[in-house]
């Protein structure tokens, strides 16, 4: 009998535990992970809903073949004009002292001081005549154009300044006992010259604003 119920028992059991043992275990769920999500950047990403700000694209700007010329034209011109504005002011000087001290000054000296500033009145016509053509060229172009403007400006207050000087420099021969018009050719020719060389500094490269 022991064995009989042992039997029955093995069979109303062994279905159960077969049932069970063979039966898929779900795996369990992750938990979500800390922290805020990262979201991806670079090419193909996607866009932000948000992200509303218009992007504005740079306009391109054609020059012709001949910019390249006249700025580097420009360019010769612009540091040509340094080491003669340098050698105009060691001979003024010398004509300025010589003058003040009621002595007349050499004809070599005189000449030298013409040709200069006749040298220099060519430098200031060819610059003129390149950078406002550069200038007028690259209007549209918006990047650098209040920089480029004011050195313009600047130049061309300068030409005036310099032609102001010439036509002083008539009252400014030697004239015993007046000193008047030499000063006031000395002033404006030191005033212009400086407009011109903060002019010219603005546009170098380390204070230029492309």
């Amino acid at each position: 009998m022991f064995l009989t119920f042992a039997f029955i028992s093995a069979l109303v059991v062994a279905p159960s535990d077969t049932l069970l043992a063979s039966a898929p275990v779900a795996a369990p769920t992750p938990a979500p992970l800390a922290g805020p999500i990262e979201q991806p950047v670079g090419i193909g990403a996607p866009a932000f809903v948000d992200d509303t700000t218009p992007r504005r694209r740079r306009k391109a700007i054609e020059v012709s073949d001949a910019y390249e010329l006249r700025l580097k034209i420009h360019y010769i011109a612009s540091y040509a004009t340094i080491p003669i504005f340098a050698a105009q002011a060691v001979v003024g000087q010398q004509l300025y002292v010589a003058e003040q001290a009621g002595n007349r000054p050499s004809q070599v000296m005189r000449g030298t001081h013409d040709a200069i500033a006749v040298a220099l009145d060519g430098l200031f016509a060819v610059n003129t005549v390149t950078g406002a053509w550069n200038w007028w060229e690259t209007r549209k172009n918006e990047e650098g154009r209040t920089w480029r403007t004011l050195h313009s400006a600047l130049m061309l207050i300068a030409d005036g300044g310099f032609a102001y000087t010439t036509y002083l420099g008539q009252g400014a021969r030697y004239t015993r006992g007046s000193n008047a018009g030499r000063n006031l050719h000395r002033n404006w020719a030191i005033g212009s010259a400086s407009v011109a060389l903060a002019s010219y500094v603005m546009m170098w490269k380390p204070f230029r604003r492309d």
